[in-house]
């Protein structure tokens, strides 16, 4: 009966002990009553789209917000805000299936190197009112351009993974650009 009484006490010790150590840190470590289950499984998604960036015309999806005096915009510390649409084909009258928001940026002197901060922001199908997030270096002339997946939100919680670009269309007179960005993401 005595080990029995001790057991009792030691565990109610280590309760009361367990209680106070994870109350000391406020309200900031207290549980949210806004939980969302995690306990869904992990999944991979592979998505394909197609970015159209037009930066001048009617339909312009670019604006320049900072950079040198220099005409040109493709010059060191050029910065662009983005609101591009993504199509499920290249071509630019294809269904709409989200938009690229965010901003991006010439980050090098020395080749044309983008800093790209964008949320792809889908419209459509079991993805609708889902994002993702991409930040990343983007190297304009090479074929094949990788960039993180570096979050996400909607079905994409907890999302990780890559997007690998490549050009499929510009046009020098417009400068309008079309790029094809083929993600993989894990998330819940």
């Amino acid at each position: 009966m005595a080990c029995f009484l001790v057991q009792i006490l030691v565990l109610l010790y280590f309760t009361v002990f367990l209680t106070f150590c994870s109350t000391t840190n406020g309200k900031f470590s207290e549980k949210s009553p806004m939980i969302i289950s995690t306990e869904r499984m992990e999944k991979m998604t592979r998505l394909r789209f197609y970015f159209h960036d037009i930066p001048s015309g009617k339909n312009q999806t670019n604006m320049r917000i900072a950079g040198p005096e220099k005409t040109t915009a493709d010059s060191f510390g050029s910065t662009f805000m983005v609101d591009s649409p993504l199509t499920e084909e290249p071509e630019p009258n294809s269904k709409l299936v989200g938009r690229a928001q965010g901003v991006y940026a010439f980050a090098s002197q020395h080749d044309a190197g983008l800093l790209m901060v964008l949320n792809f922001a889908f419209l459509e199908g079991t993805y609708n009112g889902s994002a993702l997030s991409i930040l990343g270096r983007s190297p304009v002339f090479d074929n094949i351009r990788e960039m993180p997946i570096v979050g996400g939100s909607g079905l994409f919680r907890f999302a990780r993974g890559y997007s690998l670009s490549k050009t499929i269309s510009s046009s020098q007179k417009s400068r309008t650009v079309v790029v094809e960005y083929n993600v993989t993401v894990v998330h819940f």
